[in-house]
C-alpha cells in the first residue's frame, strides 16, 4: 500500500519596499519647501512715524487739518476721535465696526470709495479664464487700488492708544483702515494733549 505524503505549503516572507517611498517623501519635501519661499506673506503695511532728527515734533504730526483725523483708543473698548488739529477740535466717542468708527472715516474717504467701486465694475468686465489675463488684471487692480488709497483726496489718520488699551482694540482699527480704503495712516505715541482731552470728555461727555 502506497504511503500518503501530506502536502506542505512553502511560507513567503512578506517583504515590503519602501524605496518608492523615499523618492515620494523627496519629492513631497521638494514641494513644500518652494512654496513656502514662493507665498507672499500675508503682512499688513503699516507706516510708522519718521524718526529724522531734522524734524521737529510739530512738522511730524503737522497735515491738512481738513483731511486729518486722529484716533484715541482708551480702556474697556473705549473709542474717540476727533478731526483736525488738536488745539482746536473737539472729541467725539463712537464705536467699533459699521456704525461707529468705519462711517466716520468713511465720510471723510468719500472720493476714493466712489473711485475704488468704479475700479471694481471696470476689472469686472475684464474677468478671463486665461491664467494669465487673469493674474495680469489683478496686479493691475492692485497698483491702481493702492495708488488711490496714497492719493491726495484720502484722509490722513493718526491713530493713539493708552497704555490701559488692548492690542485687539488696536488691530480692530487697523482693519478698519483696509476696509476704509486708507492708505496714509501712521501708529503714534499718544500725546499728553490726547490723555486731557479724554479726561475732560469724561468728565463731561454732554460738552
Amino acid at each position: 500500500m502506497a504511503k500518503k505524503t501530506g502536502s506542505k505549503q512553502k511560507k513567503m516572507n512578506a517583504r515590503v519596499d519602501f524605496t518608492p517611498m523615499v523618492d515620494m517623501i523627496m519629492l513631497l519635501v521638494t514641494f513644500f519647501m518652494l512654496c513656502t519661499s514662493l507665498i507672499k506673506p500675508q503682512t499688513m503695511e503699516i507706516v510708522m512715524p519718521s524718526n529724522k532728527e531734522d524734524l521737529t515734533d510739530d512738522q511730524k504730526s503737522q497735515v491738512a487739518a481738513s483731511k486729518a483725523i486722529t484716533i484715541l483708543i482708551d480702556e474697556k473698548d473705549k473709542l474717540y476721535y476727533y478731526t483736525g488739529l488738536p488745539d482746536t477740535a473737539k472729541l467725539k466717542e463712537t464705536t467699533y465696526g459699521q456704525d461707529g468708527i468705519r462711517a466716520a472715516l468713511l465720510s471723510l474717504n468719500g472720493v476714493a470709495r466712489v473711485k475704488i467701486e468704479t475700479l471694481k465694475r471696470e476689472y469686472a468686465l475684464k474677468q478671463s479664464s486665461n491664467p494669465q489675463v487673469a493674474a495680469k488684471n489683478q496686479e493691475e487692480y492692485k497698483e491702481k487700488v493702492n495708488k488711490i488709497k496714497n492719493g491726495e483726496d484720502v484722509p490722513n489718520v493718526i491713530i493713539k492708544a493708552t497704555d490701559n488699551s488692548t492690542y485687539k482694540n488696536l488691530i480692530d482699527v487697523l482693519d478698519e483702515m483696509q476696509i476704509c480704503w486708507i492708505g496714509k495712516y501712521v501708529i503714534d505715541k499718544i500725546a499728553d494733549g490726547d490723555v486731557a482731552k479724554i479726561k475732560e470728555y469724561e468728565a463731561n461727555p454732554a460738552k
